[in-house]
């Protein structure tokens, strides 16, 4: 890939990696630079590795790979961390004047910056990390003055003689670099004219959530999932919407669903332990049959797991999830500019036939910060689809022999008429307990089947008006198919370009809807070797397409917490293809 350059900061948690890393990836954005991010954090406060990863071409890049070309390191341990990524080109960052003494590995250039003393001269040590940014800058042969527009963003609330401290502080680094080294290995990005932008799949649900009509959210902070809460606070009040920080998932999923009883476009996100909070208020949300869209952003599981790793564990709690019978939709986006699209469209499904959505994410999809063009996120494009909504001149058609309203009508759909508070003649009533179709409780058993037929109906109605289709890549004749969801389709897309120069070639499907999902048995069928890509142990979708294709499907898994990587995928699809299926 053209001017592809992998670089790095890590560090201690506390020690600014994140704001640092982000700081650098807006500035080659807004060079016109391709970014691709990725995070490595512990779940503390301050103490245990973090780094921030950034991969920039002038050229699309979808993943990670395993190559370190700059890596700033504030401790020993992001060198040891990081050994296996780095190569002869390699440069590494560090600050020899600390109490630490670096040890390079062979073959890998070391640069020894003062960062602190430097930062001390600019007008404080807290500036160090902006110090190194300059020293990267003059070793990337990256123009320094792209780095002064995203330090303006970062500080301009905090004075302007911040914003020019932290400007000198870059420039100090830059300098000592060119005083100091003359034969370093040779870098080079350059910028262009394009426009991006550049975001987050946790910014990109908010994103969409407010394109989609939403007026109010209710969440509770959990990593991954907090950033969409973060990004509508202070967003959707312009639109005349609320959020409200619950005390628990249990609050957050019940008021939730009152905003939406009431009429509001209403949503809540979590990770998997608020998802098993909310579970009970799950099924009411179906029975109720009320429109609302739930979001999971997976993290490693079980129990608290490890709450800042990858991990794709909650698929069959979001197919399954709940006692009873309960009908739903799962949507899992495939890159952070579906998060947005899916969002929108999980808010259209939701109405619609009045079910709740899962919308499953994931945290490499959460915290990966990319860059994309604004017409990619073109609001004035969303079609809003409220569903079955009657008013006054309608609602006629839905009312009893007594002109009472009938919220649970038995349609022929599915799909019972919708009448929000205040609708002439719509007053109406819901429970939990299984109703009839006024929506009064009821043990009748033929009232009990009418409705949960009524109810799955929808499910079934659902896939005959809708497109629940896949993505295709690579060779769509290749004998060898691998089929993935989530977000592991950027390095999937990648990894079929090493997979080609190795000989290999592969058609690839990328799945965003998980139920209603769709018919994969005639691909499945004509290839000759299928293999499955996820990150799970178990092989949760995997187990989904052999129940569809009656067919044993290889699988490649991964859960040990950490993202799949383009090259990496790349050899564990070409070592599969040589095993045999286990009995």
């Amino acid at each position: 890939m053209a001017d592809d350059l992998n670089w790095a900061i890590g560090g201690e948690a506390g020690d600014g990696i994140a704001s640092t890393g982000k700081i650098f990836a807006q500035a080659l954005s807004r060079a016109g630079r391709h970014v691709f991010t990725s995070k490595d954090f512990a779940s503390r406060i301050r103490g245990g590795y973090t780094a921030y990863k950034i991969r920039t071409s002038t050229d699309r890049v979808q993943s990670v790979v395993d190559r370190l070309d700059i890596l700033v390191a504030l401790t020993q341990r992001t060198i040891d961390e990081n050994l296996d990524e780095l190569h002869d080109d390699s440069i590494v960052i560090y600050d020899g004047e600390r109490s630490w003494d670096a040890e390079i590995p062979e073959g890998v250039t070391g640069v020894d910056v003062p960062l602190k003393s430097l930062a001390e001269d600019a007008g404080g040590a807290i500036m160090r990390n902006i110090v190194a940014l300059g020293a990267a800058c003059e070793i990337a042969s990256f123009p320094i003055e792209n780095l002064d527009e995203s330090l303006e963003k970062r500080f301009a609330s905090k004075g302007e003689k911040l914003v020019e401290n932290n400007k000198q502080a870059a420039r100090l680094g830059q300098e000592y670099v060119q005083e100091n080294y003359d034969d370093l290995p040779e870098y080079s990005l350059d910028t262009t004219d394009e426009d991006y932008v550049l975001l987050n799949g946790d910014e990109a649900i908010g994103m969409g959530a407010i394109a989609a009509g939403c007026r109010f959210y209710s969440g509770y902070p959990i990593t991954p999932a907090t950033d969409v809460m973060e990004y509508l606070t202070g967003r959707i009040d312009k639109y005349g919407g609320h959020v409200v920080q619950a005390e628990d998932e249990l609050s957050a999923i019940n008021m939730a669903l009152g905003a939406a009883r009431s009429g509001a476009r209403a949503m809540t996100a979590t990770s998997g332990p608020g998802i098993d909070l909310m579970t009970e208020t799950f099924g009411l949300v179906a029975t109720s049959e009320t429109p609302l869209v739930i979001c999971d952003v997976m993290r490693s599981g079980p129990s608290t797991g490890m709450p800042t790793k990858q991990e794709q564990g909650d698929l069959n709690m979001a197919l399954y999830g709940g006692h009873g019978e309960v009908p739903r939709f799962v949507v899992a986006p495939t890159t952070v500019a579906e998060c947005f699209q899916k969002t929108v469209e999980a808010f259209n499904l939701a109405e619609k036939y009045q079910l709740p959505v899962y919308l499953v994410a994931d945290l490499a999809l959460a915290v990966t910060e990319q860059t994309f063009r604004p017409e990619e996120f073109d609001m004035d494009a969303v079609e809003i689809d409220r569903g079955k909504v009657v008013d006054e001149d309608d609602i006629d058609q839905y009312l009893d022999e007594q002109d009472r309203f009938q919220p649970h009508y038995d349609a022929a759909d599915g799909v019972s008429p919708r009448a929000f508070p205040g609708t002439e003649g719509g007053a109406h009533m819901s429970t939990g307990l299984e109703h009839n179709e006024l929506g009064r409780r009821t043990e009748d058993t033929d009232e009990r089947v009418s409705q949960v037929d009524k109810r799955n109906r929808k499910v079934e109605t659902a896939k005959q008006e809708e497109e629940f289709d896949y993505r295709e890549f690579g060779d769509e004749d290749a004998d060898t198919l691998v089929i993935s969801w989530g977000s592991n389709e950027g390095a999937m897309v990648e990894a079929l370009e090493y997979l080609e120069d190795d000989g290999i070639d592969v058609r690839f499907i990328s799945v965003p809807y998980i139920f209603p999902r769709p018919d994969l048995s005639e691909e499945v069928e004509s290839a000759d070797d299928v293999i499955v890509v996820e990150c799970n142990e178990q092989g949760q979708f995997a187990d989904l397409l052999e129940h569809d294709t009656l067919t044993r499907l290889k699988r490649v898994n991964k859960y040990n917490g950490i993202r799949f990587k383009a090259d990496e995928l790349a050899d564990d699809i070409a070592a599969t293809l040589t095993e045999e299926i286990k009995a």
